[in-house]
């Protein structure tokens, strides 16, 4: 087994982690792989370039919180290697092994007494003309929203090639069933079991009541134009991490991608346990949050 290492940049808690994890893999003769800045800061050896981590592992784990997770994804998703979120704060969605519990997680790895879900990605691609400016593999999901214009958007919506739409609004997301928790979940989205084979699009403040968020099959193919508006500053945003800008007449294509992540779960906590903690679900009424 090789295991590689990613964590949180310039984070001093991962660096020290990393050092007593390098240190308790290595002496059971197991190879390991650690990302080149925490691997430099920590003095160790067979320190690697992040990109270059999942060729060369057949586990990862991250150590931060979930944004450190998901910039992790899209790259193992593409190697088909698992991935196991290590929480360095609080508790996250996707990171669901605590500091306390890393150890006893590392001998279930070891053992092979652990289990995967595969979770699906999506795949977005820019359209400009008949030019494809980019593809974007994302786990959460895909937002086109503007910039600080009070005005709001038009963007028509068609899936698998028939015209739905238009939504007016301030933006609009595609997710996962793995993103239905983030950005979706506070634009009154729905919450939806991660495995579940679907694609949730959620309008960000419609202007009109009846534009309501969508459900559709993970196989759709939903196509997004921007129509024509005063607004100037539009924005595509993939995982909450980094935004490309957008014209007038882009087309922004969204399916699902070609391979899914493989998650590696905690045994020592389920997703309906981290919603009750993360959304204070039961709190005030007697009822133990477990």
């Amino acid at each position: 087994m090789k295991i590689g290492i990613v964590g949180k940049s310039h984070s001093k808690e991962a660096v020290e982690i990393t050092l007593e994890l390098v240190e308790w893999i290595r002496s059971r003769d197991i190879e390991v792989f650690v990302e080149r800045e925490l691997g430099l800061e920590a003095g160790l050896g067979k320190s690697v370039n992040r990109d270059e981590i999942p060729e060369l592992s057949d586990i990862i784990l991250t150590l931060g919180g979930d944004g450190t997770f998901l910039a992790v994804a899209r790259l193992a998703s593409e190697y088909g290697v698992p991935i196991l979120g290590i929480n360095l704060g609080r508790l996250g969605f996707l990171t669901e092994v605590n500091r306390d519990e890393i150890y006893s997680m590392m001998e279930h790895l070891l053992s092979g007494d652990y289990s995967v879900e595969e979770r699906n990605m999506l795949i977005a691609t820019i359209i400009r003309g008949e030019e494809v400016i980019g593809d974007f593999v994302v786990l959460n999901d895909v937002v086109i929203n503007k910039g600080a214009v009070a005005r709001i958007i038009d963007l028509q919506i068609s899936i698998n090639g028939s015209n739905i739409t238009t939504f007016q609004a301030d933006g609009l997301i595609l997710s996962t069933p793995t993103g239905s928790t983030a950005y979706s979940l506070s634009a009154g989205g729905p919450i939806i079991y991660p495995t579940l084979p679907v694609t949730l699009i959620t309008p960000i403040c419609p202007h009109t009541l009846s534009n309501r968020p969508i459900l559709v099959s993970s196989d759709a193919v939903v196509k997004v134009k921007l129509l024509p508006t005063d607004t100037i500053d539009i924005f595509l945003t993939l995982d909450g991490q980094g935004g490309i800008p957008l014209r007038m007449g882009d087309v922004v294509e969204v399916k699902k991608a070609a391979r899914p992540l493989k998650f590696i779960k905690s045994p020592f906590i389920d997703y309906f346990k981290i919603l009750k903690r993360k959304l204070g679900w039961g709190e005030g009424y007697g009822e133990n949050s477990g």
